[in-house]
């Protein structure tokens, strides 16, 4: 099976984030995807409870959109591939990261036990995504070009929090738990 993994802060989940999950799925470009919350970023300090973004992503689980509640400690992305290489033995794993990523990829922790993964990279902001993945040898790269983006950030939605962007349920939970 091809598991598309999706790692980020999800603070909170938004339409945008869940628009390319879908997309990912509905143009088998993945089979299912392990959304991952990271406990906490190097460089984020504003994070609500690990448990709490992880309860508003839940409202998106099926059969082909799996959350997961267990690597959510792990700092660096190369050590989380390591971690589910190791307990999804079956199966193909896909990096999913944004174009902004790819332009600092090589800043990334050992990039390059990353880039022996299939890593998909989805376009944002007009960058030329193939000028940077040009640069890295023996590669496994996979460019989706056609997804239209929402230009959103979970950083906007918190400056101003409106449910334009969140589904109803997430709105309703952020209310609920007075989080932002």
């Amino acid at each position: 099976m091809r598991l598309g993994v999706y790692i980020g802060s999800f603070n909170p989940v938004h339409n945008g984030h869940i628009k390319l999950v879908n997309y990912l799925l509905d143009n088998n470009y993945v089979d299912k995807i392990l959304i991952v919350t990271t406990n906490g970023y190097w460089d984020k300090t504003n994070l609500v409870d690990v448990n709490d973004r992880i309860n508003m992503l839940k409202f998106f689980q099926n059969e082909r959109v799996l959350i997961d509640e267990t690597h959510n400690n792990i700092p660096y992305t190369y050590e989380l591939m390591r971690s589910l290489s190791n307990e999804y033995k079956n199966d193909e794993l896909y990096l999913i990261i944004g174009a902004d990523n790819i332009i600092n990829f090589d800043k990334w922790k050992n990039y390059e036990e990353l880039i022996k993964y299939k890593i998909i990279i989805m376009n944002r902001d007009n960058i030329d995504i193939k000028s940077y993945t040009d640069t890295y040898k023996d590669s496994n790269f996979i460019i989706v070009s056609n997804f239209d983006y929402l230009d959103v950030s979970s950083t906007k939605i918190r400056n101003d929090l409106s449910n334009e962007y969140l589904d109803n349920k997430v709105f309703n939970y952020i209310k609920m738990h007075n989080l932002y």
